[in-house]
């Protein structure tokens, strides 16, 4: 009875858009931070990188620079986790008054959806942001554990505990930065998202657009380039 329903609401094109969009997200996920090893991704080097800034960083005596780039991270994630809050408040008030949208979309087709439709496809904007919010959160919480870590790094880096301690820096660090990273694909999905208020094929072309950025930026820019060749 609900899948009937469903489809009486939305056709099969709006449904194959959102299954599409799906996979596409979690697909490029998994695409960037396990990439072949003939284009890593800009994310994978960046790891590498995060690496060997906690191995400099048990090698130096004065630290304040390593505190001043952490800080500025999680400077970073709290600024997108704000903006995600304030991206859901507006949604939200747009669903709570989708006579607006269906005003405007009545226009332009004399035969506009119901409220409710203009609704649910809001909420798929909302699943992405609220995905969103959550990974700059807990990005900013491990770049916290990472800063505790760090700070627990001994200066002499020949005290035996000052090499694991500053590889388990690393690793929080890019972990830390994994979220972060996927918080800012679901903000670029949910802005696709908005797309479906003008239909299935807008949803289509706009997830297309949103995996060719995406790829773009991290397996074929310049930032992807010049990584490569200092690899």
């Amino acid at each position: 009875m609900i899948v009937n329903d469903i489809f009486l609401v939305f056709g099969l094109w709006d449904l194959c858009g959102v299954a599409a969009m799906l996979i596409a997200w979690l697909g490029m996920g998994w695409w960037i931070e396990h990439p072949g090893s003939a284009r890593p991704s800009v994310t994978v080097m960046m790891a590498d990188y995060r690496r060997k800034w906690m191995a400099a960083l048990a090698e130096r005596e004065v630290r304040i620079f390593d505190a001043q780039i952490l800080s500025s991270l999680r400077q970073g994630t709290a600024f997108f986790a704000s903006s995600s809050i304030l991206a859901i408040g507006g949604l939200l008030a747009l669903m709570g008054s989708p006579d607006q949208i269906s005003g405007l979309a009545m226009m332009f087709n004399q035969n506009a959806p119901p409220a409710v439709v203009f609704q649910m496809k809001l909420a798929f904007a909302v699943f992405f942001v609220v995905n969103a919010f959550l990974k700059f959160v807990w990005a900013n919480r491990l770049f916290g554990y990472c800063a505790v870590i760090m700070a627990a790094v001994p200066n002499d880096p020949k005290i035996a505990v000052a090499e694991p301690r500053a590889g388990l820096a690393a690793e929080i660090n890019i972990r830390a930065a994994m979220n972060f990273n996927r918080g800012l694909r679901a903000m670029y999905f949910a802005i696709a998202g908005l797309a479906w208020l003008a239909g299935p094929w807008a949803l289509m072309a706009a997830t297309l657009a949103t995996v060719w950025t995406l790829w773009s930026r991290e397996f074929s820019s310049l930032s992807q380039k010049l990584l490569e060749d200092q690899a």
